[in-house]
């Protein structure tokens, strides 16, 4: 009996996890994972379109020194994100102060 509480307990206890952390919202550099993930198509080649409202807020609150430290990550060029595109995007946002990258 006391194995089967225990078991449950663990359940109940690894439920709650996955409830907390899918909801949460996650957080890079500052800035929404999600607001990020709306810049993408700004970034990336042949043919990015302008930013959208979503992305350039995510940037807005973002530390742009802390996501110059991903510009030259494998993974972007995996996803065929521009580093020179992402550079720009504080100016196609209309931020007062540029990537400091």
């Amino acid at each position: 009996m006391a194995a089967t509480n225990k078991k449950v307990v663990l359940l109940l206890g690894l439920m709650a996890v996955i409830a907390c952390c899918t909801h949460a919202q996650q957080i890079v550099c500052n800035a929404p994972v999600s607001g990020l993930i709306a810049c993408r198509p700004a970034v990336t080649l042949p043919n990015p379109p302008p930013p959208v409202a979503v992305c350039c807020d995510a940037l807005r609150h973002a530390d742009l020194k802390c996501l110059c430290q991903y510009k030259d990550s494998p993974l972007a060029l995996q996803l065929h994100v521009s580093p020179k595109l992402a550079l720009e995007l504080p100016k196609k946002c209309k931020l007062p102060h540029p990537a400091p990258c």
